[in-house]
């Protein structure tokens, strides 16, 4: 038995903020954010919704996709660095909302690598414990935290939401490899304090380099794989330099790679699910794919998964 993919679905708040908007609040320019960041517009939720709301919008687009019921759910997993409140989880949040009654529930804080760790541990509990659907919900509502005044970490990010239900799949098909990792030590180069969001960008973006492109290798190494194997590459959507430097580490043209940082910036958790979606969408993803999906964030902590795509 190896867990893989059921069924998928994605929320985005309908509210746009592009570059030129954020020109008229504060000091910089459409051009500085682009050539820097690869960002040329962004989601951002309203007031009135919060994270558990936007985890639900996505969550039943999954269910739908999978062709089954939250009532049939064994766990629901969520990966977010803003929840609605420190507790209740917001998975316990979204297990009542969906009336899954008999899913266990929890949260998980891995900042930007989260939805990879949340993968990871449904792959634990599918393959060594018999769950058969796991809902994974990787959801940020960042606006709520972020420091508007702060020009060099304003404009990076977005809200959003992406999920998975994942359950057992065809031998050849589901993860296949997968690494998690963390160093403690850089916590204090990325993270939420009294102002909001504190990020050095110097160090975050040497890190990020080094360990996306160190990992992406690492779970093909894994999995008995080498980089001519790879069909598509998914890298959390924080920075297209960043992106860049894994894709060429991979030595992939430019159309295997994931990229909606442009239009949704930095969702963190929720990154790589919704541009995994918008890609299987586009028909860009295609049954039997072999896909790379690799994730950096606070802690700082780094995961990536070697899948190959399809029930």
């Amino acid at each position: 038995m190896r867990a893989g993919a059921l069924g998928v679905g994605r929320y985005l708040p309908e509210r746009v903020v592009t570059n030129h908007d954020l020109e008229k609040q504060m000091d910089t320019s459409d051009e500085w954010i682009r050539t820097r960041t690869g960002i040329e517009e962004r989601r951002l939720a309203d007031d009135e919704t919060d994270t558990s709301d936007m985890a639900y919008e996505a969550a039943l687009r999954a269910l739908e996709n999978a062709g089954t019921k939250a009532e049939d759910l064994d766990m629901i997993l969520v990966a977010t660095v803003t929840p609605d409140k420190p507790f209740p989880s917001v998975a316990t949040i979204l297990q009542e909302k969906l009336g899954a009654k008999k899913a266990a529930a929890m949260d998980l804080s891995a900042a930007c690598a989260g939805f990879m760790y949340g993968m990871v541990t449904a792959k634990q509990f599918i393959e060594n414990a018999g769950y058969q659907q796991v809902l994974v919900v990787g959801v940020e509502k960042l606006s709520k935290i972020t420091n508007w005044d702060d020009r060099n970490t304003a404009v990076l990010f977005g809200d959003g939401a992406g999920a998975m239900v994942l359950g057992p799949v065809d031998d050849d098909k589901g993860i296949l490899s997968f690494e998690l990792g963390a160093d403690g030590s850089g916590g204090n180069h990325l993270y939420q304090g009294e102002e909001g969001i504190y990020m050095n960008g110097r160090e975050v973006f040497k890190f990020a380099v080094r360990q996306m492109g160190e990992s992406s290798i690492n779970v093909l190494e894994k999995a008995g794989l080498t980089k001519e194997d790879v069909d598509y590459l998914i890298p959390h959507q924080a920075n297209i330099r960043i992106m860049e430097a894994s894709r060429q580490r991979l030595d992939l043209p430019v159309e295997k790679m994931s990229m909606t940082v442009n239009k949704y910036g930095n969702t963190s958790a929720a990154s790589i699910p919704i541009s995994l979606i918008e890609d299987l969408e586009a028909g860009r993803i295609k049954d039997g794919d072999l896909l790379v999906m690799v994730g950096f964030g606070g802690g700082l902590t780094w995961g990536a998964i070697a899948m190959r795509w399809g029930r």
